[in-house]
């Protein structure tokens, strides 16, 4: 049940939404070991002009960066899932913007089960009732 919001510095499209969304469902899925079906994606589109690195844009750099965060329940992946995801999220990142500024940066947030759900129920009570 993670949600993940994602900001990308390229021009908004219905396919670039989709390509991004099957990588990190793919991702979150495959090393993350989280179920796809309560799995949600935010994407949020910024234009390279404003978008700045070091004290000049993105566009002045030639390059493109992405930013997100995934929140999940703490305790449910290892240091070395969460590092692989970083690697290989950053890598698909890098696969679908081209020329992917090294300022590009992955949150991966352990939240305590007792203040995280969704549907009006934590992932604590979502446990204990299981």
């Amino acid at each position: 049940m993670p949600i993940l919001h994602v900001k990308v510095s390229a021009e908004r499209s219905p396919e670039l939404s989709r390509r991004i969304a099957d990588l990190l469902l793919a991702l979150t899925s495959r090393i993350l070991r989280k179920d796809p079906k309560v799995t949600a994606i935010a994407i949020d589109y910024v234009h390279r002009d404003d978008w700045i690195v070091g004290g000049r844009s993105l566009a002045e750099q030639g390059k493109h960066s992405v930013y997100f965060d995934i929140r999940i329940t703490d305790e449910t992946n290892t240091k070395a899932e969460k590092a692989q995801y970083i690697r290989e999220a950053f890598d698909g990142f890098a696969a679908l913007l081209g020329d992917l500024h090294e300022e590009s940066y992955i949150h991966v947030q352990d939240v305590r089960a007792a203040a995280y759900g969704y549907g009006g129920r934590t992932q604590e009570w979502r446990y204990q009732h299981a």
